[in-house]
């Protein structure tokens, strides 16, 4: 979805009528709109004279929904018993072979150029990560940590992804070899990884109870993966990426 606000103006009855009406034209939920109600409508007397009601369905911003979704108490539940993937699933230090320790000296130093280069002043926290599935490899993680960095994120986390895969370029040249890289700002994947997660259980329990397809906005591809990866054990709902890139989207369907 571009910038720009979605808005559709609905006449209908009633107000319930209204929005349900233009909910049904967006093909999305309630709580990713914000209603403005135009005109309550009249019935008349006797039902002559009557006036219909008007509204305004404004689609919310994909950052707007899963703000929200942080703000649920299930979050707060979250981030105060669950720990962190990347605490949960870091490798023992001591069991690092001599060829990771290099690999580790050589990701820090040219990371530390990189954003040397790009004036940025920043302290790096390197581990290596084990994979969550047997489909995934252990990853070097590079969590950048320091003030201001918001930069380095960008816009759908392009700059960050660029910044990822210029280094695993230079790193792979320096090494000979290919080194699984996963660069973070400040624990930003992790934060938007639990976000995902729970707003694709939110999306589920929408589509179970309205019995209704629900369509999220375009993501990159790793983020559709964390939707699908997390709804895929739900026997009461299937999941598929839709339309092109870079405007695919993952739609969440009830189970036939």
């Amino acid at each position: 979805m571009s910038q720009e606000t979605t808005t559709l103006e609905i006449i209908a009855p009633t107000t319930d009528e209204a929005i349900e009406k233009g909910l049904e034209q967006l093909g999305i939920t309630r709580d990713m709109v914000d209603i403005e109600v135009l005109d309550g409508g009249s019935r008349g007397l006797l039902g002559i004279g009557g006036r219909q009601a008007r509204i305004r369905l404004s689609v919310k911003s994909f950052e707007s929904v899963m703000a929200e979704v942080e703000s649920t108490e299930e979050a707060e539940e979250s981030r105060r018993e669950e720990a962190t993937l990347y605490e949960v699933n870091a490798v023992d230090e001591s069991s690092l072979t001599a060829d990771d320790l290099q690999d580790l000296k050589t990701v820090r130093t040219v990371v530390s150029e990189l954003l040397k280069k790009m004036h940025m002043k920043a302290e790096l926290e390197l581990k290596y990560i084990e994979p969550q599935d047997d489909k995934d490899e252990r990853v070097l993680l590079v969590n950048i940590e320091g003030k201001d960095l918001s930069i380095l994120i960008g816009r759908r986390s392009e700059t960050l992804n660029s910044i990822q895969y210029i280094s695993s370029l230079i790193v792979s040249k320096e090494t000979g070899h290919w080194v699984p890289l996963l660069v973070d700002v400040q624990g930003y994947r992790n934060r938007r990884e639990r976000m995902l997660r729970q707003l694709g259980r939110k999306m589920a329990e929408q589509a179970i109870q309205s019995g209704r397809r629900q369509t999220l906005e375009p993501m990159p591809p790793n983020e559709r993966r964390i939707i699908h990866m997390e709804l895929r054990s739900n026997p009461q709902v299937v999941t598929e990426s839709t339309g092109e890139e870079p405007y695919r989207k993952v739609t969440i369907a009830p189970r036939n």
